[in-house]
């Protein structure tokens, strides 16, 4: 499979700095428990200074989405809506070992982690604008189709596997207990996002390798790199 931004999106968000990590062999049966407080106590320690809407990683987000032409308080980022939750009831709910811990760590960097699972994407996953016909399945069930031009994460069977860049994931590729191989995709755009999101890649690639013993692939993307093909041996 192959990851990528379209060239229209790097164009209009020059500022972009995503980065990937790849990883096979999971499972649902490992605690996280260790991970999960510690970058929720990291998370603590921003929100005692500021709340979310002040931190630059969501502030720079809320840019992108006025630019996109959405108000950026109908729709949130993923991080920024994870926060806001967080703060409100001191913790989040727990999903899967895999989803709290790259949860955490977004909590912790402030910075939009999605984890989505590899068998229920069709070849390639882009980065792009929308058509306007692609399927996107809700969590409850039903079938969306995105706005022309919303930014949509789509494969080439045109399944949408998130809507409104960063704003949330579609129920088709939302990591369960059968997940074995997954694509794990942070995104940010504010000032220190170079060196932010080497670190936040770095920090899941240890947890797998420390709690899955596993050795994922990861890698940064840029304008003049702007694709990763990964072969998924669970195929």
């Amino acid at each position: 499979m192959r990851f990528q931004h379209s060239g229209q999106i790097w164009r209009d968000f020059p500022e972009l700095v995503p980065g990937i990590v790849f990883a096979e062999g999971i499972t649902h049966t490992v605690s996280v428990d260790d991970p999960v407080a510690e970058f929720t106590a990291r998370a603590s320690s921003r929100l005692a200074e500021r709340t979310e809407s002040e931190l630059p990683e969501i502030q720079a987000w809320r840019r992108a989405f006025a630019r996109m032409g959405l108000k950026p308080t109908q729709y949130r980022c993923a991080s920024e809506s994870l926060l806001r939750r967080f703060r409100k009831e001191g913790a989040l709910p727990r999903l899967h070992p895999l989803v709290d811990m790259c949860n955490a760590v977004s909590l912790a960097f402030a910075i939009p982690v999605a984890v989505f699972d590899v068998s229920k994407i069709t070849g390639c996953i882009e980065v792009r604008y929308a058509a306007g016909d692609e399927d996107y399945l809700t969590f409850s069930g039903q079938v969306e189709h995105p706005a022309a031009h919303e930014v949509i994460f789509a494969d080439q069977a045109r399944q949408v596997h998130a809507r409104r860049w960063t704003n949330r994931q579609s129920g088709l590729s939302a990591v369960q207990t059968s997940t074995a191989t997954a694509l794990i995709v942070a995104e940010a755009m504010h000032s220190s996002a170079a060196s932010d999101v080497p670190d936040l890649i770095t920090a899941i690639a240890d947890q797998l390798a420390a709690i899955w013993s596993i050795t994922p692939t990861a890698t940064l993307l840029s304008r003049s790199s702007p694709r990763i093909t990964f072969a998924d041996q669970s195929r």
